[in-house]
């Protein structure tokens, strides 16, 4: 069981994250809305985990191989879309997992991995705790989907603080 100030903590490290991790300027917006916990935004899907003794979050990202994604994500690059994508995704994943050591000193981060969307359709089967999907619109015109997912050993509940700009990493290598 999550109680409700964790499920608030879990939204908002992931808000803060995909804002200043998933766009390739800082100056351009991303915007973020609460979407059907069973759509899939994109036919792609970006899955990320930070595990801890008390819980196991797994971050879907899912994107779409279209003009607008791939022009913003790729620019004049050649390459696959879901290869360039991981990056973000993985700095973003990076950011909630620096965010979330401050109360959870054992958490382990795994490498991005690509899957087809669909699999959003099987998370049930985890019986997870907490499941909540995102619509996000970067600069205004990139449409990603967002599915955070979490699975506790016991009951979980706590109060993230209000990110600052100085607890903002710029992507540092962290050895484990």
């Amino acid at each position: 069981m999550i109680g409700p100030q964790a499920q608030d903590s879990f939204e908002r490290i992931l808000f803060a994250a995909a804002r200043t991790r998933l766009v390739t300027d800082p100056q351009h917006a991303c915007e973020i809305a609460s979407a059907p916990d069973d759509s899939a935004e994109g036919e792609h899907a970006v899955l990320l985990t930070i595990s801890s003794m008390q819980f196991r979050l797994l971050l879907l990202l899912h994107i779409k191989d279209d003009e607008a994604t791939r022009a913003y994500y790729l620019g004049e690059a050649e390459g696959v879309l879901a290869d360039a994508f991981m990056e973000f995704g993985n700095l973003c994943c990076g950011a909630m997992n620096q965010h979330l050591l401050e109360y959870f000193p054992d958490l382990g981060m795994s490498t991005p991995y690509a899957l087809d969307s669909q699999c959003l359709h099987y998370l049930r089967e985890l019986k997870p705790d907490y499941l909540k999907s995102y619509a996000l619109t970067i600069d205004g015109a990139v449409r990603l989907g967002a599915t955070l997912c979490i699975c506790t050993s016991s009951p979980l509940d706590f109060v993230a603080d209000q990110l600052t700009e100085a607890q903002e990493s710029t992507g540092e290598l962290e050895l484990f």
